[in-house]
């Protein structure tokens, strides 16, 4: 069985670090491309940040410089390293999975991948 597990969510200040984790249960980092999204109450969810079976990323505007996507295959898990936060980064973040590529990789608005945790709230506050 599939399942992705976030953690890390914490308030800080605009100008503030976090460090997002997740760890994959039932998935091979041979075969499940992984990545993170993002929800404010009210609005649709949105594409963060990507990574493919060979490491390449794809980052959404909003983030590019600022974030990082990354793995450890050993303790099947990925990571979002977020730097100079803002409130406007405020949202529920979630870490997700899909076998295969597609257009959610290229973080393309409606697609979405298949395998969804429960969030982790990140809330930047001044």
């Amino acid at each position: 069985q599939v399942q992705v597990v976030e953690s890390g969510g914490d308030l800080v200040q605009p100008g503030g670090s976090l460090r997002l984790s997740c760890t994959a249960y039932g998935i091979s980092f041979d075969e499940y491309y992984m990545g993170w999204f993002r929800q404010v109450p009210g609005k649709e969810r949105e594409g963060v940040a990507t990574l493919s079976l060979r490491e390449n990323t794809r980052y959404a505007d909003f983030v590019k410089g600022r974030f990082t996507i990354s793995r450890d295959r050993s303790r099947n898990m990925v990571f979002l390293q977020m730097n100079n936060l803002t409130p406007e980064d405020t949202a529920m973040y979630y870490c997700v999975s899909h076998r295969g590529a597609g257009s959610w990789w290229y973080l393309q608005p409606g697609y979405f991948p298949d395998y969804w945790g429960q969030g982790t709230q990140v809330t930047v506050y001044s």
